[in-house]
């Protein structure tokens, strides 16, 4: 069962922003989360819901406050008519989706559907968005999750639910006997959804069509096998679509490259690595090569040793050898000179007792 703390709220749509990362490898993107709770707190609303433009939120909805809200500041100059028009949309779709909830809870056995009573909290998760391109081409997705699993999805070339496990089997007969939904979905996708895009990087102006070139780093990491790695990250780009390679001398190293999908930085940018395993002492001879539209070229790197490790074998070793030749000699000056002293005190100064004992003079290095 979730968790009822708020902050789970703000953990699980996080977490829904990064799987959609998987899908989303385009230029530009609008999708939409939309989360029902079945059983809402007093710091916890029924329904929340959230658009994103490549990533960021540009307008928010929660159940509590019931009104439509802008989230990005190129939002704040569209009329009162739009914001009336999505609060009403997103109330309908409040509706549809606690029905769903109550009855995938039931599918379960986790409750009756449509009872008040509930077993704990659960939820449902719709996510749904369209992308347009570098090339031109465009790409869509609808996705229904359960208690932040995955349920079913569309396919939006035969317009067939598919399940992501047995349980979603009940609800994908349910949604199948209205074909008509289906069609809807598809048809809003390739249509409505990219004519939104563009109406949207429109109003976005500069905060949406800038680029930014990365900034790229390779470092070196030792297992404790001794095995070592390469990570080439490429940090505070925008917009997302990014290259990262590794290269040994003119081989693209392709099947030995571990990659992880470009995430969100919370910031407007983006951030990524790519990985390569190499053998000790060869590190300089590869390459990572980076291509990002913020760039003229093609941006290579390669790794280089951090400059302490040459300046301590060439300057603060030679420096203790110094400190300590100088030590040594100091000490040898000191300790002959205390000599010297004592050699010219003692006979001064003892000299009659260690006559009267019929002894001879007793020097400093004698005293023990």
């Amino acid at each position: 069962l979730f968790n009822r703390n708020p902050q789970f709220l703000l953990l699980l749509m996080a977490n829904t922003l990064v799987r959609l990362s998987y899908v989303f490898t385009g230029t530009h993107s609008l999708h939409y989360h939309y989360l029902a709770l079945s059983e809402p707190g007093p710091d916890l609303p029924q329904f929340l819901a959230v658009g994103y433009v490549d990533d960021q939120p540009f307008i928010h909805y929660d159940s509590r406050v019931d009104r439509a809200k802008p989230q990005a500041p190129w939002m704040a100059t569209v009329d009162a008519q739009y914001w009336e028009t999505e609060t009403q949309k997103q109330r309908a779709w409040a509706k549809v989706q606690q029905v769903e909830t109550w009855t995938v809870m039931g599918y379960h056995n986790q409750s009756t559907a449509f009872s008040p009573t509930y077993a704990g909290m659960h939820s449902t998760q719709r996510m749904f968005g369209c992308e347009i391109r570098e090339d031109g081409h465009t790409h869509s997705f609808w996705q229904f999750g359960f208690d932040g699993q995955d349920h079913l999805s569309l396919d939006l070339e035969t317009l067939n639910w598919v399940s992501a496990k047995p349980a979603a089997m009940r609800t994908k007969s349910w949604w199948e006997t209205e074909r008509c939904y289906a069609e809807y979905d598809k048809a809003y996708l390739e249509g409505l959804c990219l004519v939104s895009l563009r109406r949207y990087l429109e109003l976005g102006g500069q905060s949406l069509t800038r680029k930014e070139p990365p900034t790229v780093q390779v470092t070196r990491h030792t297992a404790q096998d001794g095995g070592i790695t390469l990570k080439c990250w490429a940090r505070g780009f925008y917009p997302r679509d990014i290259s990262l390679s590794w290269w040994l001398g003119e081989e693209e190293l392709v099947l030995e490259t571990e990659y992880v999908e470009t995430r969100p930085s919370g910031d407007g940018t983006y951030q990524t690595w790519a990985a390569v395993q190499v053998p000790a002492r060869m590190e300089d001879r590869y390459t990572c090569h980076v291509q990002h539209s913020g760039l003229n070229h093609t941006f290579t790197v390669t790794w280089e040793a951090p400059p302490h490790q040459w300046i301590t074998s060439a300057v603060v070793i030679p420096m203790l050898i110094f400190l300590l030749l100088t030590a040594g000699v100091l000490i040898f000056i000191k300790q002959y000179s205390q000599g010297r002293w004592e050699e010219k005190k003692v006979p001064s100064q003892l000299a009659k007792p260690c006559r009267e004992k019929g002894s001879s003079p007793i020097l400093p290095a004698e005293r023990f």
